[in-house]
């Protein structure tokens, strides 16, 4: 008997043509008895091992990372399957104290994604003592009106010793009464060595609701691709640079095309792109003496963009100033913020 195929986002020419090939009628794809499917985010401080621990869990770089405070700036989803689950790992911005349009716009989306997702993996370091800052997080989550399952995640266990685990752990632990929430479970990783990523992603999937998959198989994220080379260059471009800088670049993908003159089995993408800044003195600090810092974010960029479609890379990169974009509704708007 012919398995019924899901047709689920074909438009009507291409139903059409599965209709004149004399395909089987439109149905969706079996599901697994006991199959669960849903979302997950990671909650934390800056630093605390989100978009690392996401890339870990996932398998493949989704997310970009930088020691620099507020790097996530849009929600990025890694899916995850597994022979009885589907989880659609959501990588969002950092909650903090906006000073401009756009870290309120960024504290929007990280409210509207914790009221949407079943479990809450909260990041909390072993190199860092739980503060007030991990204390407002959690009573923000405590005050939602439909609050996710929480697991904590006693995160970067590679820099500290086995003592200094175990008194973190109880910390965690004793948070549960002072803030009056539930841990389900209380799990020590880390995403550099890799090490327990495979308990933290078993904990997940195991509190999501039944259902069918979300995302066909195969795919690890519906991040497009323009999107995510944009990102592999601002990362390059903020290794190594301070202050408010960091803030103040965005990325912008100009145009991306399959260079002409190359022959079918030795195909090269060509991507233009434009580095963000507010100022001019930042300008000059990306482009760098004769130009060198901006042929080194260049370089980085392009490995990382190669790796990722699997072709060699020609990037053409510009800098371009666009005064306090970070607060003009307009630019924000213009920039996909």
């Amino acid at each position: 008997m012919t398995e019924p195929f899901d047709t689920e986002g074909l438009d009507a020419a291409e139903l059409a043509l599965f209709r004149q090939a004399g395909a089987p009628a439109p149905g969706p794809l079996p599901v697994p008895k006991g199959f669960r499917s849903g979302f997950a985010c990671f909650v934390g401080r800056p630093n605390a091992g989100k978009s690392t621990l996401t890339n870990a869990i996932v398998g493949e770089k989704i997310a970009i990372t930088s020691s620099k405070p507020q790097t996530t700036r849009r929600i990025i989803r890694g899916i995850v399957n597994r022979p009885l689950a589907q989880l659609v790992l959501v990588d969002t911005p950092g909650l903090h104290r906006p000073r401009t349009l756009l870290g309120q716009r960024l504290n929007d989306l990280v409210y509207e994604t914790w009221a949407g997702v079943d479990v809450i993996g909260v990041c909390l370091p072993c190199s860092q003592r739980v503060g007030p800052g991990d204390e407002y997080l959690l009573r923000e989550i405590a005050s939602l009106p439909r609050r996710p399952k929480l697991v904590a995640l006693a995160t970067k266990t590679d820099l500290v010793g086995p003592e200094r685990i175990a008194q973190h752990l109880i910390k965690i632990a004793s948070l549960e009464e002072e803030l009056g929430i539930r841990w389900e479970a209380i799990v020590p990783v880390s995403a550099l060595t890799g090490d327990q990523v495979g308990i933290v992603l078993d904990e997940l999937m195991s509190h999501l609701p039944p259902g069918p998959p979300l995302y066909p198989d195969g795919e690890t994220t519906d991040e497009p691709v323009e999107t995510r080379i944009a990102e592999l260059i601002r990362e390059a471009a903020l290794e190594g640079v301070t202050d408010e800088l960091p803030h103040s670049i965005a990325v912008v993908i100009d145009e991306m095309r399959p260079r002409e003159d190359r022959p079918a089995d030795k195909p090269m993408m060509e991507v233009f792109a434009s580095i963000i800044v507010e100022r001019d003195s930042q300008k000059g600090i990306i482009i760098g003496h004769r130009g060198e810092r901006l042929k080194q974010v260049g370089r980085d960029a392009r490995l990382q963009a190669r790796e990722l479609l699997g072709m060699p890379v020609h990037l053409a990169l510009h800098v371009k100033v666009l005064p306090d974009w970070q607060r003009d509704a307009k630019h924000l708007n213009r920039l996909g913020f």
